[in-house]
């Protein structure tokens, strides 16, 4: 139960969804935590369901507030003393992300603001931290719409995440010779809260199940043990890789009955 041992590691989104089974999972193999969430109810929550210790730190702040990014980043190292871990998980899917003709910019631009330019500032900051203490491995929450089209129109969401997988694959080569490693998951349909609300609506919740090969959304929990691999040194020859973790969606042509 020692996996992450040794390191600190900073995860936004981290009061719901991924970001949340991430905290749980890396609390349990031993890593010191900075939990960021805009979201303070929600963390405080989190907090309670957590075993208390003094390797937690949570923070209450907006991934694309670049004082309160820095500020977050800087807290982590005054609490444990260096930063060598991130996972970016902060990211918004609007209900009214669809069509390219439908799409409002404000909603383009929101999207934008928070899934791409979000995810930069983090690695910024974390990156500056993790030169200082020589080593590092940065996780980046893309999705399997970065490599496929996806089953009903979301232009906004579907075009932040793959930029998030090309600046995840730029900067792993930026940095790799500075022993700091980037990685990206991409998961498939995820059953968090957000797809939930999303796809309440029967006759869109089985149009998505049917492009799945397994016949099932996943589970977070799952997303955050690819996570984890990544954080640990036991992928330490890994970097500027895309972790598919979609039951198949990307593997698949047509899906049989």
């Amino acid at each position: 139960m020692d996996r992450l041992s040794g390191k600190s590691c900073l995860i936004t989104g981290a009061a719901s969804g991924i970001g949340k089974e991430c905290a749980k999972a890396f609390a349990k193999e031993g890593a010191c935590l900075t939990l960021v969430d805009r979201d303070k109810n929600a963390l405080e929550k989190l907090l309670n369901e957590l075993t208390p210790n003094e390797k937690i730190e949570a923070i209450d702040a907006d991934v694309t507030n670049e004082a309160q990014i820095s500020a977050a980043v800087n807290k982590a190292i005054e609490k444990f003393g260096y930063l060598n871990a991130a996972v970016n998980c902060a990211g918004i899917f609007p209900d009214d992300d669809g069509g390219l003709l439908e799409t409002r910019i404000a909603t383009w631009d929101k999207v934008m603001e928070v899934n791409l330019k979000g995810i930069f500032l983090c690695c910024r900051e974390e990156i500056k931290a993790m030169l200082t203490c020589g080593q590092g491995s940065v996780v980046n929450i893309a999705s399997f719409v970065a490599l496929m089209g996806a089953a009903t129109a979301q232009v906004a969401y579907t075009a932040s995440k793959g930029a998030v997988l090309s600046f995840s694959r730029e900067i792993a080569v930026e940095y790799a010779r500075k022993k700091i490693r980037v990685n990206a998951i991409c998961p498939g349909p995820i059953e968090t809260p957000l797809l939930k609300t999303l796809l309440s609506d029967e006759v869109r919740r089985q149009r998505r199940l049917v492009h799945i090969p397994m016949g099932r959304f996943g589970q977070a929990h799952e997303i955050a043990m690819g996570a984890l691999f990544l954080i640990s040194d036991e992928s330490s020859f890994m970097t500027g890789a895309s972790l598919v973790i979609d039951g198949g969606i990307t593997a698949a042509y047509v899906t049989p009955e």
